[in-house]
């Protein structure tokens, strides 16, 4: 495949490094021991040990521990409340790294007696000229919304080291906020990507975008570094080209073809928190329908007569569906477990080429807000085993789904919140 892009290096391209599974990172665990940093997906799983749970923050934790005097840490975070995360990047900008942080104004605002924003603050300073810094997004908005379409937010979860034990230009892609329930009752996923120059570009690019918070001048991009792409929003509502970049990746799928004299039908798995996009959950019924084999694990829909997408999926003839919203505990004080990752697989023929094993993931939700509205990232990835590790997460996801089918409820219909 041709190589494209937006953003351009100076530096030269040199070659991934081997894709690589550790059978630990496809059931949600993590070294305790620091490793090279591999190229591949890493997964929580809230139902397991503590070990388990904080598989992508631990993982995290031992690439700020890494990162060597004179390399860079830049992130960007919607909540970050997690002092000893906070403890590790203060140490690591204590022995020469530089760290900067973008966040969302309500990790203030939403959270003011958490420590750690203050933690940041008085080791990094926020002047987002320096070396080091963490910053806010304006109140009630995300760094690059346009302010006349109402509130947003800086909803992104990435993560980029310039430099780590025999690896470089590493980045994290993950679902996960920086938060307890983000661990223990949330499900969430990780990316990670390695020694790759022209996505780690493409993501400092963006990152110095949020920074400089101009978003008269924002316009949405994308960069591809084949098996790789990357899709920075927000979205403007008037784009002229295909407006909503997940239908424009579903529109790819050819549901009923023939291989081998053999009539087979392409599988398209979504695990998604809050899908209330109505084309989104349109195209999903229609695939279904059209012969594709359509699974939807979702926490939150939206519901309003027929213009709702829990009445929409919920049509004779739609995909099969399950909710997992589940305040287990009893305390609406307490979040509910829920699904917090936001990717799709797609499995069969895809952009005319039967065969396909592809997988969407990032920050990305279904919804409004994050097409044209927030600070959101939208990772693709076209590798095999990456793609097969993600249906073994979805599967392990769809069993422990509650209420599961059984999705009639307030909850799952999003007539009452549930915190993201």
């Amino acid at each position: 495949m041709r190589l494209t892009s937006r953003y351009r290096s100076s530096r030269p391209a040199v070659a991934l490094t081997a894709f690589s599974l550790i059978a630990g990172l496809q059931l949600g665990l993590a070294n305790s021991a620091s490793a090279t940093a591999s190229t591949g997906p890493v997964f929580n799983r809230p139902t397991g040990t503590v070990a388990e749970q904080q598989a992508i923050r631990t993982q995290l934790l031992d690439y700020i521990g890494q990162s060597p005097s004179g390399s860079s840490i830049k992130a960007s975070v919607y909540h970050f409340w997690d002092t000893e995360m906070a403890q590790a990047l203060t140490a690591a900008h204590a022995r020469g790294v530089e760290v900067q942080l973008m966040l969302d104004e309500s990790d203030v605002s939403d959270n003011p007696d958490d420590p750690t924003y203050g933690m940041l603050r008085a080791a990094l300073g926020t002047d987002t000229s320096g070396n080091s810094f963490v910053g806010l997004c304006p109140v009630n908005k995300s760094c690059l919304g346009d302010p006349s379409l109402g509130a947003s937010i800086n909803h992104n979860k990435f993560w980029l080291f310039s430099q780590l034990d025999g690896a470089y230009d590493v980045v994290v892609q993950t679902s996960s906020n920086l938060s307890p329930s983000s661990y223990s009752r949330f499900w969430n996923d990780a990316f990670v990507l390695t020694n790759n120059v022209t996505m780690y570009t493409a993501y400092s690019n963006y990152f110095a975008k949020l920074v400089g918070k101009d978003w008269d001048s924002w316009r949405y991009s994308y960069t591809t570094s084949s098996p790789y792409k990357v899709y920075f929003f927000p979205r403007p509502a008037s784009d002229p080209s295909p407006g909503d970049t997940v239908t424009g990746v579903l529109d790819n799928v050819t549901c009923t073809y023939t291989e081998n004299s053999t009539t087979r039908h392409t599988k398209v798995r979504v695990a998604m928190f809050k899908l209330t996009r109505l084309a989104v959950a349109q195209k999903l019924v229609a695939l279904q329908k059209a012969g594709c084999s359509v699974d939807v694990v979702y926490s939150v829909t939206d519901s309003g007569s027929s213009s709702g997408t829990w009445e929409t999926l919920h049509a004779s003839g739609g995909p099969a569906l399950r909710c997992y919203n589940w305040d287990d505990d009893g305390d609406s004080n307490t979040a509910s477990r829920i699904v917090h990752s936001k990717y799709l697989l797609i499995e069969g023929k895809y952009d005319g080429t039967t065969g396909q094993k592809v997988l969407w993931t990032g920050s990305h939700n279904y919804s409004g807000p994050a097409l044209t509205k927030n600070d959101e990232a939208l990772l693709k990835v076209d590798v095999d085993t990456a793609h097969d590790a993600y249906v073994t997460n979805f599967t392990a996801v769809k069993a422990a789904a509650v209420p599961g089918t059984a999705d009639n409820t307030d909850a799952c219909k999003g007539i009452t919140s549930t915190a993201d």
